[in-house]
């Protein structure tokens, strides 16, 4: 095993951080953190439209990481929830950043790599189009939604999605997402 989380998590912890979260994910928890990044964001007398962006994308960040999660490596399952996974949101420089991340099954890494490419790849205008012939035209998943969490994300930030896939072992790697949204021109 090459990739240990909670090293992971400390590294992630270095900024200007609002709120940091590692263990179970749950609705409960949904709801707090954007209760405690809400209050953390009037601290800073924050803009209401950067507040708007950092909540609508921390909302979607969060419901992805929710409706998301593999099951654990079964030498993990002792030490973590069932529902395991990260979430960091801290400021760097001009930007927040909202850091997520979660294990994934091997055999759908390439697929989730190739889907966030496609994503960071597209124009404006493009993700707009995919957006809204995701809208029309997808059925929704059994997990909730149609492909659309990280479109919009990507469309709401304008800046691309920054990820990482860390091998754990031959059937599971750790996969993290970082979203910027910059709040200083």
């Amino acid at each position: 095993m090459t990739f240990d989380v909670n090293e992971y998590y400390s590294k992630l912890n270095g900024d200007d951080v609002l709120i940091a979260y590692k263990g179970n994910v749950t609705s409960e928890l949904i709801s707090n953190v954007l209760e405690v990044v809400e209050a953390r964001m009037d601290d800073y007398s924050e803009d209401s439209k950067i507040r708007k962006k950092v909540y609508n994308v921390l909302v979607e960040s969060l419901q992805n990481l929710y409706h998301h999660i593999d099951a654990l490596p079964p030498e993990l399952q002792k030490e973590f929830d069932e529902k395991f996974g990260i979430l960091v949101v801290s400021r760097i420089k001009d930007q927040y950043r909202i850091s997520t991340g979660n294990f994934v099954e091997q055999e759908k890494v390439a697929q989730l790599k190739n889907k966030i490419d496609k994503i960071n790849s597209m124009s404006k205008d493009e993700l707009k189009d995919m957006y809204k012939f995701i809208l029309n035209h997808q059925r929704l998943s059994e997990k909730g939604g149609g492909g659309l969490g990280l479109v919009d994300i990507a469309r709401k930030t304008g800046n691309p999605l920054s990820y990482k896939f860390h091998q754990y072992n031959d059937d599971f790697s750790f996969f993290n997402l970082d979203v910027f949204i910059d709040y200083k021109a």
